[in-house]
């Protein structure tokens, strides 16, 4: 028996041809004149859902080298006759992005769609992997906040009862709550909204973000080995599964390159600046590409940022220090992580929100956290529909994302 959407249809005067599709593959159906099942045959339409009972016979010129003859053929669930995008599409030429995503149910039918979320799937056991055999505890936090969970970053405002709320920027809090509460090593896979009005090839208003937040580290190379290893046993689980793809698994330990030396190189290359303390999209390629011919490695962290493009929490390199222990991770010129050691000290936390200009009486309930005895610790927020779009080289974290949300769209 098989079960599936019609894929390809051939009606001719004594022979229909119909291919069915399904989450293993494509099934030819042969029917000929002679058959019970050909007056039904001859009513079907492409993407009508069907189930074939029959024979399945050798047939080389067959997809999987075999097809069906029917004995029963039911119509589950008939498609209306034209499509408003085309789910077969010939001669490669793809309906544009916001009308695909209009239709996202239609899209997804492709078997290279489908194929994105098989990777999401591998890639996350392999992560899941790592956390488990590491003894790291999942935990489930809220998107509701009443402060902003990010200095710096475009929150989503929404009305909360009598008061205001917030929609969580990260669940950065949550996972140093955690800390403080003993867990020691936590991760957590959660909606991350921002209310930022980008329109790039790499933001949206909402995705999902998968955190993990460790106790009792020495500094921020802690974390970075930590995601080495996450990283690794994920491409090791895709590969496993999934060989065709275009990727190896990276070797240990990663480039690591502070920011000063990223903008020496950077200038040395002729590479334009904006930013004294920031990597633009162009700087991120542009050393990516150096790494890759340098050290013959797809990934770089770039670490030790100035304070200025450091949040107040993240811990300084040393007291009195313009310098944080906060990292970014590459990948194929794409960053896909931020990391940080954490500041745990109280004072010095309250004198870094100060700095910032931030008013201490929002935070109360997240200063409280480490009023009461915290260990040191650190962790990462990582993006993983941008390893999905630069393993399988999509031109848009949309194209990684099951339902995409930007400034634009909110539906279906």
């Amino acid at each position: 028996m098989i079960q599936g959407f019609i894929h390809a249809l051939r009606i001719q005067s004594k022979i229909i041809f119909i291919v069915v599709r399904n989450m293993n593959g494509l099934t030819q159906i042969v029917v000929t004149a002679d058959n019970s099942q050909f007056e039904t045959a001859k009513d079907l339409s492409l993407e009508s859902v069907i189930r074939v009972t029959g024979e399945m016979v050798d047939a080389p010129q067959a997809p999987g080298g075999s097809e069906m003859h029917p004995t029963k053929i039911e119509v589950l669930s008939k498609a209306e006759p034209e499509l408003p995008i085309p789910v077969v599409v010939k001669g490669g030429e793809e309906t544009e992005a916001p009308i695909r995503f209009d239709y996202r149910w239609l899209d997804l039918r492709k078997p290279e769609k489908a194929k994105i979320f098989k990777v999401w799937t591998e890639f996350e056991k392999g992560w899941r992997k790592y956390w488990d055999e590491n003894n790291f505890v999942q935990l489930y936090p809220p998107a509701f906040m009443s402060t902003p969970s990010e200095s710096g970053a475009e929150v989503f405002e929404v009305k909360y009862f009598d008061r205001k709320a917030y929609l969580a920027q990260s669940p950065q809090f949550y996972k140093q709550m955690a800390m403080a509460s003993g867990f020691e090593k936590v991760f957590m896979v959660s909606p991350v909204f921002r209310a930022e009005e980008s329109f790039t090839t790499r933001h949206m208003t909402e995705f999902t973000g998968w955190d993990f937040e460790i106790s009792y580290i020495k500094d921020h190379n802690d974390i970075m080995d930590a995601e080495e290893g996450m990283i690794v046993s994920g491409f090791e689980q895709l590969l496993k599964v999934l060989p065709d793809l275009n990727i190896s698994v990276p070797t240990q330990p990663f480039p690591r390159m502070t920011m000063l030396e990223v903008k020496k190189i950077l200038v040395g290359l002729g590479i334009p600046s904006p930013e004294e303390h920031d990597l633009s999209p162009e700087e991120e390629r542009a050393i990516s590409e150096y790494v890759l011919k340098e050290h013959n490695h797809e990934f770089v962290f770039i670490t030790e940022y100035h304070k200025s493009k450091s949040a107040f929490y993240h811990m300084r390199l040393e007291e009195g220090s313009d310098r944080s222990r906060r990292a970014d991770l590459l990948y194929r010129g794409l960053e896909v992580t931020t990391l940080a050691q954490r500041e745990h000290r109280l004072e010095i936390l309250e004198a870094q929100a100060k700095e910032k200009g931030m008013n201490l009486e929002p935070l109360k309930d997240y200063l409280n956290f480490f009023r009461y005895g915290c260990p040191p610790h650190g962790g990462a927020g990582i993006g993983p529909a941008r390893f999905i779009m630069k393993i399988l080289d999509l031109p848009n974290v949309r194209e990684a994302t099951y339902l995409p949300r930007d400034v634009k769209r909110l539906n279906p």
